[in-house]
């Protein structure tokens, strides 16, 4: 009996002790293997998709983290968001990094990294699977549908509101290990830091009550007790500890729906909200039930990964929508049918499920159908099924331990290959737009916005007749979106070709009456085509709609000018001036106007 003893008391120490020095590996692996795939980050530029409001053109941001910017980034409803911790890291990148790239690219690797190990630290800590929680931490870091939230700058949101995501998790399993006030508190604090980061941690509530099913186990799935015979029997109530641990989310169930409010409120005043004339309900739930597969499908086998999916709307088969419904639904009936035996494929599967719901586009925002950064947090659950459910699988089978080892290997080295690849798509505009016309069906409307960014990218490369092209594919595919005209028309300016150039900016102002930027490029069109009266009459409009616009003045004063009308060009050049003091070329008309009027007079 003695020595049972010492040799327990041997052999617990020593494993702990390598359980510790595996915990170290699988960190250090976890943080090697993601530097090795987006390692390539560093020479990737900032993208003219959302990256120039989130940073390189918004000046509250480039100013850093003045009381002023930081004021702004918490009253702010900028680009149909409220998340004031996504604004503050952007303006920290900024003060740090100024207008190069590879700063703002290495703190959303660094959140991603954080990540990864933060989920292998929980998983771990909730469950002592070992093997396990790194399998899920490993695929979570190198899986190429997370190639866009880490890649993509202005997804800072994403990787930022995971981290607190992570961090909440954490601090409630502390919190469930020894229950306290402060322990809550804290729970709730990093909930809200979540929240003001992106308000995709509104479902984080229902999988903290998951957790306490699997597999923190403070809600049995089978309550039994004994009775006098030492019989067991089943408890006839099980709602008592369903309603106490509820109300012990209730303040989270607050924020959430605070922040589910505020968003709604934001977006729909932003204009990001679609309108059910663009999108039918109908088309919106069929979108959603097809998309729900489609996204297993692409963590299953990530071919074919873009920046843009456009909504199929009412293209898409009603069919298919069923047949993917009724999937779901045996799905989630087998899930539940194995919850006592297998907890984790309900965890996992409604994981998956519940976290999708506020980005499955039912409330569409934008012409997108799907988007691969929406699955940065939902993937986990899937990873979860497959990590605990594979082993009970080949549990009988006697190569198992052999065969999920090679594998994994296998796995993880093709993970890391496919994903190196992913980044490179990254690299700058042009590259990642011409990927997504690559790979992606052409034939929705929605799909405009591909060309017309990548004609805009193409412009700045100077590559003039190549945007021209995707700017008029643009316009075939949505002839109704005035700034695809608008861009067109500004590229057929500068290869002289001002009639065609014109036509389409009278197309943009006919979409957009008060389209400002299109009246005063129309009006210079046409004062460089001698159509000096018209030009007038659109350099007037811009001033209606924009009377700040100093340039406005100063051109619609240069055709009064031309048209000897100087005293009404003087006041035009005047309110330039005024507007824009050091307007140099204002100065200079005004000069020449005001010596012909003493000549006259």
């Amino acid at each position: 009996m003695k020595n049972r003893l010492q040799k327990k008391e041997i052999v617990r120490p020593i494993t702990a002790e390598a359980n510790k020095t595996l915990q170290i590996v699988i960190c250090l692996f976890l943080v090697m293997a993601t530097l090795a795939v987006y390692w390539q980050l560093q020479d990737n530029l900032f993208l003219n998709y959302d990256d120039p409001k989130y940073v390189t053109e918004n000046l509250q941001v480039k100013a850093g983290l003045t009381p002023e910017s930081v004021i702004w980034a918490f009253t702010t409803s900028h680009f149909s968001n409220w998340h004031p911790l996504t604004w503050l890291s952007h303006m920290l990148d900024y003060q740090m990094y100024g207008s190069h790239p590879k700063g703002h690219h290495l703190t959303s690797l660094l959140f991603h990294m954080a990540n990864a190990l933060l989920l292998f630290m929980v998983l771990f800590r909730m469950t002592g699977a070992l093997w396990k929680s790194g399998f899920v931490a490993i695929l979570f870091a190198l899986h190429p549908l997370n190639v866009e939230s880490v890649a993509w700058v202005a997804e800072r949101k994403n990787v930022l509101s995971t981290f607190f995501w992570l961090l909440t998790m954490q601090a409630y399993i502390h919190y469930v290990e020894r229950p306290s006030v402060l322990r809550y508190g804290l729970t709730v604090l990093l909930f809200a830091l979540g929240l003001m980061s992106k308000p995709m941690l509104v479902t984080l509530s229902f999988v903290l009550l998951m957790m306490d099913c699997w597999p923190l186990r403070r809600l049995e799935l089978e309550q039994e007790e004994k009775d006098h015979n030492g019989i067991s029997r089943e408890l006839p109530d099980k709602r008592l500890n369903i309603r106490r641990l509820a109300w012990e989310k209730i303040p989270l169930f607050l924020l959430a729906a605070a922040s589910s409010v505020t968003t709604f409120i934001v977006q729909k005043s932003g204009g990001a909200l679609q309108s059910m004339e663009v999108n039918s309900l109908s088309a919106r739930f069929n979108n959603a039930m097809v998309s729900y597969l489609e996204y297993v499908k692409k963590t299953l086998w990530p071919e074919g990964l873009a920046v843009f999916y456009p909504h199929p709307g009412n293209a898409l088969a009603v069919w298919k929508g069923i047949l993917c419904g009724m999937a779901l639904v045996g799905i989630t009936t087998i899930s539940l049918r194995f919850i006592k035996k297998a907890p984790y494929f309900a965890f996992g599967w409604f994981w998956y499920l519940g976290t999708m719901v506020p980005a499955i586009q039912i409330v569409q925002t934008g012409s997108h159908g799907m988007a691969d950064r929406y699955m940065y947090i939902p993937v986990i659950g899937i990873f979860i099924t497959i990590a605990w459910g594979l082993p009970d699988l080949l549990a009988k089978w006697r190569y198992r331990e052999k065969a999920l080892s090679i594998s994994t290997g296998i796995l993880i080295s093709a993970l890391m290959m496919i994903s190196w690849i992913q980044v490179s798509h990254w690299k700058d505009s042009v590259t990642l737009f011409k990927h997504a016309i690559k790979v992606t069906s052409n034939n929705y409307p929605g799909f405009a916005l591909i060309h017309n960014n990548l004609g805009h990218a193409l412009i700045t490369e100077r590559k003039t007749e190549e945007a021209i092209a995707h700017y008029k594919m643009a316009i075939e595919l949505d002839p109704y979106d005035a700034t695809q005209h608008f861009n067109l028309a500004h590229a057929l300016v500068s290869e002289r070709r001002r009639e065609e150039a014109i036509s389409h900016y009278k197309l943009a102002i006919k979409l957009k009456p008060d389209y400002a930027e299109a009246c005063f490029n129309l009006g210079q069109a046409l004062f460089n085509e001698g159509q000096n009266e018209e030009a007038i009459f659109y350099y007037k409009k811009t001033i209606q709609l924009r009377p700040g616009l100093a340039g406005a003045h100063n051109n619609l004063g240069f055709a009064l000018f031309k048209d000897q009308k100087t005293e009404e060009a003087i006041s035009h050049y005047k309110m330039a001036i005024k507007l824009k003091p050091d307007y140099a070329i204002a100065h200079n008309n005004l000069k020449k106007a005001q010596l012909r009027s003493k000549i006259k007079g």
